[in-house]
């Protein structure tokens, strides 16, 4: 088969530094794959797409490219939606290609697209060898995802995989120090996907908001009040603000979600005949969507309904198509910790500061605390002297008080704008700045390192 539904992608994509987030990184190019599945209508992975600023396509065999742009994106699960800008009838004479239905372990599957190393269009084949919950690297989500033994190289990404003429997947990582071994966003995630951009849904797939324990323990399971023969998992902590907030309570058990039994091990049977993780469920289901949950809660066995929200956690994982927040006062770099911030580390999860990492494993949003306020560099000035050594380290408290967020610690700073402010550091480090003299330094220090603003669009003006 020529497979004339398949594309390649031509991104121009300019990412931010978080090391300097005042400014971007040099703008470089990437190719990757898609497939036709409407007029004008290009489906990919998110990855191929994300932070670009110029977007064209190709078809197989043609010298010529057609500019296009994202119509819809949803990094939680990987997948965009392009369109034709010019010229429009580009696609005239393309058949869009049809969404599969779910393949079935040992299907024989092709991976079509245009990996690095060649122009012309490539087939590699395979056969699916798994079907459950992965992490998806571009967003640290775990949702599902088909295993298949063909090769999913640089190029390839984007791009369908199709299996009896249809689209079954669409290829977005390979597994690393393993060969030939990649995976796919199946069909019901492509389905939701789609589905929500004709709805006018969020793009994004929500989140349980709690985290659980497995009840394999037979003592465990009686002390919790299980019965012989029922099974689920026990809650252990609850996202402040996310979509259990209110409705779910440390300690109790977790039966079923969404008509769906919960096993010991913490794992369902999906689509009736695959085993995996319980919140699978939250691939077929949109921010706002209603969620039935049976409980079982001091002795008491109950269903209660979920109001479903996105994945806020107290770091956030990667964001893409924004730039990050920053605040520079008196010289000192304040920004919000994030996954993408951690990745300025080689081999981030050895190197980084220990105290960043905890917040990123085991840190729980709060009342008090919804993000982590952490001061990254100081640029040197007289006005700062003797504070050098306090970088890449948590701040713990303005004035006293423990900043909520970002927003709220610029507005603390802010409030001492006649007197004195204190900033604590996660080392019990002291900084003191006069609001007066800050105001007389930051002209110059933003002129001495070419910082356009002292802080990012969308923060409080001082």
């Amino acid at each position: 088969m020529a497979y004339p539904e398949v594309v390649r992608v031509f991104a121009t994509t300019q990412d931010p530094d978080f090391d300097c987030p005042w400014q971007a990184r040099t703008p470089t190019r990437s190719t990757g794959s898609g497939v036709v599945i409407g007029p004008d209508e290009i489906l990919t992975g998110a990855h191929v797409v994300a932070n670009a600023t110029f977007l064209q396509v190709q078809k197989l065999s043609d010298p010529n490219k057609a500019v296009t742009r994202v119509k819809s994106v949803c990094h939680d699960c990987d997948l965009a939606l392009l369109e034709i800008v010019e010229p429009r009838d580009f696609l005239h004479d393309v058949v869009p290609a049809e969404i599969g239905p779910m393949p079935r372990l040992r299907d024989k599957v092709s991976v079509v697209g245009y990996p690095v190393g060649g122009e012309e269009i490539s087939i590699t084949e395979g056969v699916v060898s798994r079907i459950e919950v992965q992490r998806y690297s571009h967003s640290q989500r775990h949702l599902l995802a088909v295993t298949v033994d063909a090769a999913i190289n640089q190029g390839n990404s984007g791009g369908p995989v199709f299996g009896d003429g249809r689209v079954v997947g669409i290829a977005f990582q390979k597994l690393t120090g393993a060969d030939n071994i990649g995976e796919m966003v199946p069909p019901p995630v492509i389905r939701a996907f789609l589905a929500g951009i004709r709805h006018g849904r969020r793009p994004e797939v929500p989140a349980l908001g709690v985290s659980s324990q497995n009840l394999e323990n037979p003592l465990l399971r009686r002390q919790v009040g299980l019965r012989p023969g029922e099974s689920g998992v026990l809650v252990v902590a609850v996202d402040h603000g996310g979509s259990a907030w209110g409705t779910i309570a440390e300690r109790d058990v977790l039966l079923e979600i969404d008509g769906h039994p919960i096993a010991n091990n913490g794992t369902v049977q999906y689509l009736g005949r695959h085993r995996t993780r319980y919140d699978v469920v939250l691939g077929d289901h949109y921010v706002a969507d209603k969620l039935p949950l049976r409980i079982l809660r001091n002795g008491e066995r109950t269903t209660v309904e979920l109001e479903l929200k996105p994945w806020v956690p107290l770091v956030l994982r990667a964001q893409y198509d924004q730039q990050p927040a920053y605040f520079v006062h008196a010289g000192l770099v304040f920004q919000t910790l994030t996954r993408d911030f951690l990745g300025t580390w080689d081999k981030w999860w050895n190197k980084a500061p220990k105290e960043f990492l905890y917040y990123y494993y085991s840190g729980l949003r709060t009342a008090e605390r919804r993000e982590v306020v952490i001061l990254t560099q100081i640029l040197a000035d007289e006005i700062n002297v003797g504070y050098g050594h306090l970088y890449n380290e948590g701040i713990i408290a303005v004035n006293g008080v423990m900043p909520r967020d970002l927003e709220d610690f610029v507005r603390r700073v802010a409030a001492s704008a006649a007197g004195i402010v204190e900033i604590k550091t996660a080392s019990n480090g002291v900084i003191m700045l006069d609001a007066a003299e800050v105001r007389s330094a930051t002209p110059r220090i933003l002129e001495r390192y070419h910082i356009p603003r002292d802080r990012s669009p969308g923060l409080p003006e001082g």
